[in-house]
């Protein structure tokens, strides 16, 4: 959204029904849903990727209820506030964090981890200074935003759509432009213009930036850093360049501090975000898995700096880690998908770090070595090569299939229709069906062929073997970004069946991802909550492995919940908001399982009929959208303070 992170924002939440405190700060594009039901202090921040939706979904109920924050909280990024969860005055919540439902963060404490606790000794969240930012400059901020967005963007947009409706007529007798070739010089000036301006932008707009020094919110350097940001995360082509030799290139014309770069072929995954690219710093031999997010700058309600954030060298990044200036990690450590990086006491090194909040686990197991003279000379240059070669077609295969879309909207485009009466207004709408249904159509195609249309194996491999170069083809030539228009419809469901999976009747599917679709299976009655993640692979050190998960009938995966390979969900289990099933979990039929890494609560959840704990409910004062009896809620324990293996990892 345009407003993001601005004063604008929060006229917009406040007229959806939401009560946002003078002052509150926004950067999250998760727009809570039912805003009637938030309540936002003055001068309070939420960092970016963080959920407060006001409902949830479980046993195939939506249950509703409040969240309220208190004045000059903090909400650090990747965090899920559940319903019913309460934030005192001057609070301070972590990163890869979650408030499950009824929990209560005291005024003025600061806590973290999945479930919160209170946080250690030496944690604090607030680094980002104060600066002088009154309601004036607010107000000319918002309100220079705002015209850009009613009188310069709104237009332009209205232009383009009313040349394209009326180009036949606009163009007159001039010879109609082949799709194929406009096709082809759209896609290839996108391509060069965005590499020009993800190689010149950054860099100059970096310059205006002084690293450690506070700046007011809603000027003219406000305005740089956000502008730096847009314009360097272009996730089209962190898509096309990751899992391949050629990502660390384009990181280095992003600006990226790679320091010697050790080639693996696998340096980056496909998604990863930054604030500043040039203050990013990635050690020499770091394998990095997917949702690395380098959180380059530091907010408060009236000020933001900007600051480097460093990997040490040898590390291996899991997936989805929010990585804070300061952590407190050295060289050679294994850092666990979903984990927290800590903040507090003694460098880490040669270890892992496993869970939120993180605790020590042993670098890497034996099994994953038998893999390890694949990574050494002689011969690693050459396999190096033939994965680049591989890559490459992978990439011209990306590339082909989207340029087959432009070519087709091309071809809409300079369809003569009508534009008067009804039959304008029908042919318009056949057409945006005819371009739907073809985008799904192409994409469907794409991901079963890039299969040979048979559904995916169990693969345990180097990632400098042919079976995963084959299966980086699969995660790359597909898109299945379009999913989420279907997202809390009956829809999806029948659209995961044509991708593969094994999706059963009455699932209800309100924004889950799955990443290998025909290694899942879902049952009937399952409920599968939003930014929820079903994960069938593992990448760590060099070491490829993909299992099958399997959701049992009347399960419920909450949100923001990642559920790894060789995972078993029994009939009505629950897993809770923001908790990470490690690979080979298997919940026992009812169980209700929580926590980073989740483990077992000790009473059972219960069936899909009584999905809900009473006390739950009762401190979220919410409703559920349907008759059912509430089960009483349930003690539970928290994960593990050791662990004797390593977790598998995602790329």
């Amino acid at each position: 959204m345009l407003s993001v992170g601005t004063p604008v924002y929060n006229l917009y939440l406040r007229a959806l029904g939401a009560e946002v405190g003078r002052g509150a700060v926004l950067f999250t594009g998760h727009v809570p849903v039912c805003t009637d039901l938030l309540t936002i202090g003055a001068g309070a921040v939420i960092r970016k990727d963080s959920f407060l939706n006001g409902y949830r979904a479980r046993g195939g109920f939506i249950e509703v209820g409040p969240v309220t924050l208190g004045a000059d909280v903090f909400v650090g990024e990747q965090t899920v506030l559940d319903i019913g969860t309460v934030m005192g005055d001057g609070a301070q919540f972590g990163h890869a964090s979650s408030l499950h439902a009824g929990q209560a963060v005291p005024a003025g404490a600061c806590w973290n981890g999945s479930p919160a606790r209170p946080a250690e000794a030496g944690y604090g969240y607030r680094t980002a200074g104060t600066a002088r930012c009154g309601r004036l400059r607010r107000a000319w901020y918002g309100g220079i935003r705002l015209t850009g967005i009613l009188f310069i963007a709104g237009p332009l947009e209205a232009a383009a759509g009313a040349l394209l409706w009326s180009r036949p007529r606009f163009l007159g007798g001039m010879p109609e432009l082949d799709s194929v070739v406009g096709a082809a010089a759209l896609v290839a000036g996108l391509i060069v213009a965005g590499l020009v301006v993800a190689g010149t932008v950054p860099r100059l707009l970096t310059r205006l930036l002084t690293p450690g020094r506070t700046y007011p919110l809603y000027g003219v350097h406000f305005t740089v850093q956000r502008l730096l940001s847009s314009w360097s995360n272009f996730r089209a082509f962190h898509l096309l360049f990751g899992d391949s030799a050629l990502i660390t290139g384009y990181l280095r014309l992003l600006g990226y501090r790679l320091g010697k770069v050790v080639q693996t072929g696998s340096n980056f995954g496909t998604t990863f975000r930054h604030e500043v690219p040039a203050l990013s710093e990635i050690g020499t031999g770091t394998m990095v898995s997917d949702g690395l997010s380098m959180m380059n700058a530091d907010f408060s309600s009236t000020a933001f700096r900007v600051v480097p954030a460093a990997v040490g060298p040898r590390n291996f990044l899991g997936n989805d880690l929010a990585w804070p200036p300061g952590a407190r990690t050295g060289d050679n450590c294994l850092i666990a998908t979903k984990a927290m990086l800590p903040l507090a006491g003694p460098v880490r090194e040669n270890v892992g770090l496993l869970g939120s909040p993180s605790f020590e686990i042993p670098r890497s197991v034996l099994r994953d070595k038998r893999f390890d003279e694949l990574s050494a000379e002689p011969g690693l240059h050459r396999r190096i090569a033939a994965k680049t070669r591989h890559n490459l077609v992978t990439m011209a295969l990306h590339l082909l299939v989207r340029f087959a879309l432009v070519c087709w909207l091309f071809a809409v485009a300079l369809l003569p229709v009508t534009s008067r009466g009804w039959a304008g207004w029908a042919g318009t709408a056949g057409l945006i069906a005819a371009d739907l249904a073809v985008m799904v159509t192409l994409f469907v195609v794409a991901d079963r062929a890039v299969t040979g249309f048979r559904p995916l194996q169990p693969r345990f491999c180097s990632i400098y073997q042919l079976p995963f170069w084959r299966h980086e083809r699969y995660w790359k030539v597909s898109s299945v970004l379009f999913m989420h228009m279907f997202d809390g419809t009956p829809f999806k469901g029948v659209f995961w069946r044509l991708l593969g999976a094994r999706v059963g009747r009455r699932v209800f599917d309100d924004g889950c991802a799955i990443s290998e679709r025909s290694l899942v299976s879902v049952g009937d009655g399952a409920t599968l909550n939003m930014a929820a993640l079903l994960q069938s692979h593992s990448l760590e050190d060099g070491a490829f492995k993909s299992d099958r998960i399997t959701i049992g009938r009347d399960c419920t995966v909450g949100t923001g919940a990642f559920v790894h390979y060789s995972v078993t969900m029994a009939e009505g289990s629950l897993l809770e908001a923001d908790s990470f099933a490690m690979k080979g979990s298997d919940i026992r039929p009812g169980a209700r399982w929580l926590g980073n890494p989740a483990t077992e609560g000790t009473s059972a959840w219960g069936s899909s009929k009584n999905a809900s704990q009473q006390s739950a409910v009762t401190a979220a004062n919410g409703r559920r959208c349907s008759t059912g009896r509430l089960e009483p809620g349930s003690t539970t324990r928290t994960a593990p303070s050791t662990w004797t293996s390593s977790p598998g990892q995602e790329r």
